[in-house]
Parts: structure tokens; sequence; C-alpha cells
């Protein structure tokens, strides 16, 4: 598994003048705080459960200035994998563009520890290989301390780049008019979370942003109680109060979920954290079939590649079977919240994860070019839920963009628009993310949720068609 996410403003002028622009300024508004400093308003960090990101690299496709096609990723790891433009026609979002929605005016905010040292340039790049503008603006800030220098040898760092190229990429390609503000964190470790509170906290307090996508994660178990998760939500009730729209990745091991930041999975139905947490919308995996120009070729459904040969291989290099699956199910911290009322025949009592889904499987993945050192520059295939969350995220800046103001918390009115069958909300009836996999030399089999029509576990209320939800989440906003 992969893991990946100063004030900097990016010029898109050119690219040396943009990489010029790295460097970080001075000072709290500026980039990297002197070591062990904190925020203005802010404490020290408090240890609790490291973070792991959701996101699978699948292989690199081709070292050259042109990425590869479906055909191509077809004969070389016998899956498709699609482009922005294919993605765009997709979710119904190129319709939007043709109406001047764009994002414009908007900020997407990606958060994420260490960050990438060649962010910028790998996204010029990317937008230069499917003809996109750059971003009004990339900014990267440091709100939460000293941000250690990257290390291609440092395993870690390699892979929160990677995560972090993906969040860039592809929260740009679905709000190619939003700007994007990157927050680097200090660590991954124990003081991940405390680490990531702050530095949203900063973001809040500083209006910096209307909607923040997060694609990482730690088990609840991890967590031990609310009393502790209390300590490290601060931001997402901030964020609530403030109007800002808060996204969370809900997971890549289907209805099981690391027991730490090891390879071990628990061997029951467990959820992850914060994408439990009710005032952020959880979002989940998919599976796209598409042809050459993004028209469908069937409906979507659950990302489940557990018994997927070719996923396996290019995970694994054996057949698995594995858990390679959304994540999905119910928490057991959080009450079920007022807005899944309309579902409480499938949640229950407590609350019930994802809220909405979009492409994620292993099946399915998108292009990304990745030039950081560590590994061979070039174009890569990519999967997993830290997808989902910023292609999600920029469909909520192009809603925010057509209110004329940030939604806030849009998950009362995802199940509003649900329960009223509206054109945005697409049912997604099949597949489930039950799991299967080997562990100390003895197979599990963790019991998962599956599709139906109307709410699920596995898929949440459905995927999306942004053409028609754009409009509608923000006439209810």
């Amino acid at each position: 598994m992969r893991a990946t996410s100063g004030v900097v403003a990016l010029a898109v002028a050119g690219l040396a003048a943009a990489a010029a622009c790295l460097t970080p300024a001075s000072g709290t508004a500026g980039g990297r705080l002197p070591d062990g400093q904190t925020a203005p308003g802010q404490t020290r960090a408090v240890a609790g459960p490291a973070f792991a990101p959701d996101i699978r690299t699948l292989g690199r496709i081709s070292p050259d200035d042109v990425p590869d096609t479906i055909a191509d990723c077809e004969q070389a790891f016998s899956v498709a994998c699609y482009d922005p433009a294919q993605i765009q026609q997709a979710y119904g979002t190129d319709s939007l563009y043709s109406q001047g929605i764009t994002g414009k005016g908007t900020t997407i905010v990606v958060v994420d520890p260490y960050g990438s040292p060649t962010l910028w340039k790998d996204l010029v790049k990317f937008d230069a290989a499917y003809n996109l503008n750059n971003p009004p603006s990339l900014t990267i800030i440091k709100p939460a301390g000293h941000v250690p220098a990257y290390n291609r040898n440092n395993a870690s760092m390699v892979d929160w780049a990677g995560e972090t190229t993906l969040d860039v990429e592809y929260s740009h390609v679905m709000a190619p008019g939003a700007k994007i503000l990157v927050v680097e964190t200090p660590t991954a470790g124990s003081y991940a979370a405390s680490d990531l509170d702050k530095a949203e906290i900063y973001v809040v307090k500083h209006h910096l942003g209307d909607v923040i996508s997060q694609s990482f994660g730690t088990t609840e178990q991890a967590m031990g109680s609310t009393k502790v998760v209390g300590q490290f939500r601060g931001a997402y009730l901030d964020a609530d109060a403030a109007h800002i729209t808060v996204l969370a990745a809900a997971g890549d091991t289907g209805a099981t979920d690391p027991l730490g930041t090891g390879a071990s999975l628990y061997t029951r139905a467990v959820t992850q954290w914060p994408a439990t947490d009710p005032l952020v919308t959880a979002v989940g995996g998919t599976e796209l079939q598409l042809d050459q120009s993004g028209n469908r070729t069937a409906p979507d459904k659950v990302w489940n590649d557990t018994y997927n040969h070719a996923a396996n291989q290019l995970q694994s290099s054996e057949n698995g079977p594995n858990a390679i699956a959304t994540g999905g199910g119910k928490s057991v911290l959080f009450a079920r919240p007022s807005y899944q009322d309309s579902v409480r025949q499938t949640v229950g009592a407590m609350r019930g994860i994802p809220d909405v889904s979009m492409n994620a499987a292993c099946s399915s993945p998108v292009n990304v070019y990745e030039g950081f050192p560590g590994q061979q520059a070039g174009w890569y295939v990519v999967c997993g839920t830290s997808e989902s969350s910023p292609l999600f995220a920029g469909v909520v800046a192009l809603a925010d963009q057509v209110a004329g103001h940030p939604l806030g918390l849009i998950n009362p009115a995802l199940y509003q628009l649900a329960a009223a069958d509206a054109q945005g909300i697409v049912p997604v009836t099949s597949g489930n993310n039950s799991v299967e996999f080997t562990q100390s030399h003895r197979k599990y089999w963790v019991h998962g949720y599956t599709a139906r029509d109307g709410y699920s576990r596995a898929a949440g209320v459905g995927t999306i068609d942004a053409q028609y939800l754009v409009p509608e989440l923000a006439k209810l906003g």
C-alpha cells in the first residue's frame, strides 16, 4: 500500500519560475515554522495512532511524455486505465465546464504528511500531457511545524509523495478552475493525528479553503474511544462552524482495516476514522467500466478486487485473494447522526459509511505522473479511495462556485437528494466489500456489506452525475 499529500503561491507563468517559488518563506504564514514551534493559538503535538494513506500503486506504465491508453494498460497489466477526459465524461463534469463552471473562485485543500518535492513540476507535466490548463494557483503551507527535508531513501516519504501527487492531480481534473492549497504536516507517525488537526484548524481559522480532502485514516479501534478521538477532531468542529466541507477516504481493505501501520488486518469487520466522523463526508470506492470516450459500458459497481487475479498480481505478484476493496461499515465510536435517520433501517444505531462513492478500483485505475526521487520518474497507474476523495472534492468545488459560497457539511443534502430520487445521485446496486486474505498462514474471510437499491454500507447513497448534482447541492446549500 502506498503512503501519500508553503504560504507559497506558485504562478503558472512557467516551470522555472514556479520551481523557484517552491522555496518556503519564513514565519507562520510563510511556510516552514521553526522546529518545535506551533502556529498561534495551537497546542503542541499530542501522541496518537499513526495514519496510513488509502492509495495503491499498481505499477509504472511509461517514462515517456505521452501516457498510455486503455489498450496499453490492458496489454501491460490486464486492466484498463483512465485519463482525465474519460473521468470527466464519466461523471458529467465536462458539460459544466462549457457553462463556465470550473471551480473558479474556490479553493480545494489537500492535507498530507510530508508532501512531494516535485509537486508543481509533476502537475505541469500532467496538465501538458492532457491539454489541461494549470490551476490558478498551487500553494503549499506547513502550519503544524517543521516538515523534515524530503529523503528519497525514506519509504514513507516516497509513499506520501505519491499520495500528494494523486490528490492534487485528480482534484484538479474535476475542478480545473479551482485553486489548490496543499497542507504539509511533519509526521505520519504517532503524532500524525495531532499535526493534521493543528494544520486543518489553521486552514479553517484563516479561511484558506472551501473543501478539505483527506486521503488517509486509521482504524477506529486504534483511536480507542470517543474521548481520545475528541483530542483530534477540533478541525471538524471548527470547519462545521465555518461552513467548510470536509471529506475523507473510506479505506482500501474492504470490511476490515489494518491493525496498525503494518500489513496485519483485523479478522472482523471494522471501519476507519476520520471517515466515520459525523462531521466528515466519507467517500467510498466504485469500479468504472468505460470505453475510449469515457462512456459507461456497464453500471458502476462496488469496488472489490479481492479475487481479481490481475489486480492481485500487480499488488503482490500472486493471484490472491487479498483484501483489495472499498472500506465501508458501521462505526463503533459514533452514534447515527440525524441525517442518516432516513436510512436507519440499514445503519441501525451507529454511524454508517460511506456516504457517497466515486471511482477507486484497481481494475479501473487512473494515470498519474510522478517525478519525485526514490523511484523512476514516469506515468503510474494508481487506485484506491485516495482517488475517490479528491475526485469528489472537485465536484464540491464546482457546487461551491454555483452557490457562491462554501456549502459546509453536505451530508444532510446528500441523504435528502437520495430520498427524493434526485438525478444527481446514481444508485450503485451491485457488489460488496467482503474480503478474503491469508494471515499467519491462515485464511480469513471478513463478511462485509452488499450494495442494494438505496443506501448501503458498501456504496453509501451511490455515486454521482455531476451535471445534475452540482446545481442540486448548490440549491440546497
